[in-house]
């Protein structure tokens, strides 16, 4: 075999290699796809199954993966807040690179949580303000600190199990951009609330039912 071409079998041999290690370095990520109902996700248990079947599809099964949402309360169980369900950190995404080294830098402006570096488990970039369509809203259900909301007003879909033109649930924009340049718009988890719970009221307001992936472990 001649030296470049053998040269070029060996690069190639070596790139899926290299994928696969990324792959499971990766600690953090924003989903794909909607498993299909809106933010119906099948409560928590039905997120993080999505989480961790994506995870699995591009060879990062070997963690603990939590979806970054939080509940209210109900009568026969507490609040959950996002942050207490994802670990400790540092997060990487699929290119290796930490968007947060711990919770308190995650939850403050010292996390590099951009569109650039907020990508899908496949390292795709989501789309966001200004692309066709936008995709920037990802359902976390969650206040600025990572903490679920008091009250009896519903910002989870009654704990991500409506899937219907009914109820809400907040977002956050993961391209950190909005129709004002203020707090909530810039904000990656806590941004406003949706208008609906199917995916036709998600896309409103500019999602499409994504929602934040963390290892925990």
């Amino acid at each position: 075999m001649h030296r470049t071409t053998a040269l070029a079998v060996t690069l190639l041999l070596a790139i899926p290699a290299v994928q696969a290690q990324q792959a499971s370095e990766m600690t953090f990520f924003v989903t794909s796809t909607n498993p299909g109902q809106g933010a119906n996700l099948g409560g928590l248990a039905g997120a993080d199954a999505q989480c961790r079947s994506l995870a699995l599809a591009v060879g990062a099964g070997n963690h603990t993966w939590r979806a970054y949402l939080s509940t209210s309360a109900t009568s026969g169980s507490p609040a959950v807040n996002a942050r207490d369900r994802i670990g400790r950190g540092p997060w990487r995404n699929a290119r290796g690179e930490v968007v947060a080294q711990d919770l308190a830098s995650l939850h403050s402006d010292a996390n590099r949580l951009t569109k650039q570096t907020a990508l899908t488990e496949r390292g795709e970039i989501v789309n966001g303000r200004g692309d066709n369509p936008n995709n920037h809203d990802v359902l976390t259900g969650s206040q600025p600190d990572g903490t679920a909301f008091a009250g009896d007003q519903d910002r989870t879909c009654s704990n991500w199990t409506l899937g219907g033109a009914e109820g809400s649930a907040i977002v956050g924009h993961h391209d950190r951009m909005g129709l004002q340049d203020d707090a909530p718009a810039r904000s990656w988890n806590s941004s406003h609330a949706t208008r609906g719970c199917n995916l036709a009221g998600l896309r409103t307001t500019g999602g499409a039912g994504l929602f934040y992936c963390f290892a925990a472990d």
